[in-house]
């Protein structure tokens, strides 16, 4: 497939003046849905992976080969463009590499790294950053192992609230002079704080968690945010509707009468059945 298409258009989105909100998908079911409601974007994040592929809490113990092959069915499910949560790329600088090389070929259109130290490391578990030395080399590596030009690579800290903003903003301009894409930001919780960042590094921005101090859309489109997550409802929403119906199930209730299920209509739309159809048609002598 060609994926350069999905990273021009997720390009354009970074060049314009609007902020938008991904849809945050983990399947391709939930990849077409998104699609199909318009969503610029999707967004696959590395908790999201872990729950999805190993049922497992957010703790980086998910691989990068099975982060790869869950990408991999989300991109050829559609051409929504994907933004993917890399976590600290797996390892050091050279881990960082072979990730960039397997999600550009699995179909992403842009990716981040981030400079925290991952996975937990032995002690009282709080929350500790690379220095800028090694996360500046991440974003090097990451940079120099892009073969398709389009693929955005993201340079992701969560320094305005672990080191402070002065750490964060050294941070940021120093990934912007090494030719990141973008940055993605998390902890911020004041415009003042995305303007301090922004005069050292004009780059566009995204933003993990806020407290919800810095606007609407357009206010935050005002303050360079190009991309503003909204959680991972989706997937949460999708674990609710399994347990319900479940234990509805179990607790007798007939499969008639479960009041939470999809119209027919809506799972051929979301499994193409109509391509299905006419691929059975065209090739294998069957009736439309």
């Amino acid at each position: 497939m060609n994926w350069t298409p999905r990273r021009e258009r997720f390009r354009a989105l970074l060049a314009g003046n609007r902020c938008v909100h991904p849809g945050s998908v983990f399947d391709p079911i939930s990849a077409r849905i998104a699609e199909d409601l318009g969503f610029e974007i999707g967004m696959f994040a590395g908790s999201i992976a872990s729950f999805t592929v190993l049922g497992a809490p957010d703790l980086v113990v998910l691989t990068l080969t099975e982060f790869a092959e869950q990408i991999r069915r989300i991109t050829r499910a559609g051409a929504l463009p994907l933004l993917v949560d890399a976590d600290h790329g797996y390892g050091n600088a050279l881990n960082v590499m072979r990730t960039v090389q397997e999600l550009e070929a699995a179909g992403v259109a842009a990716l981040t790294i981030e400079d925290t130290l991952l996975p937990r490391a032995y002690g009282d578990g709080h929350t500790e950053l690379l220095t800028i030395e090694e996360g500046l080399g991440k974003v090097r590596a990451a940079l120099a192992a892009r073969t398709d030009p389009a693929l955005v690579i993201v340079a992701r800290t969560s320094a305005v609230s672990v080191t402070g903003l002065d750490d964060a903003v050294e941070r940021a301009r120093r990934y912007a002079h090494a030719g990141a894409d973008a940055l993605f930001l998390t902890g911020v919780s004041a415009p003042g704080q995305l303007e301090a960042i922004r005069r050292e590094a004009k780059l566009p921005i995204m933003l993990g968690g806020t407290d919800g101090s810095l606007g609407g859309r357009e206010a935050m489109a005002a303050l360079g945010v190009r991309v503003a997550l909204q959680g991972h409802a989706p997937f949460l929403a999708a674990v609710r509707a399994v347990h319900d119906t479940l234990k509805a199930l179990r607790d007798g209730t007939p499969p008639q009468q479960l009041t939470n299920q999809p119209s027919a209509e809506l799972m051929r739309q979301v499994t193409r059945d109509a391509a299905y159809t006419g691929a059975i048609h065209n090739f294998l002598g069957g009736k439309p």
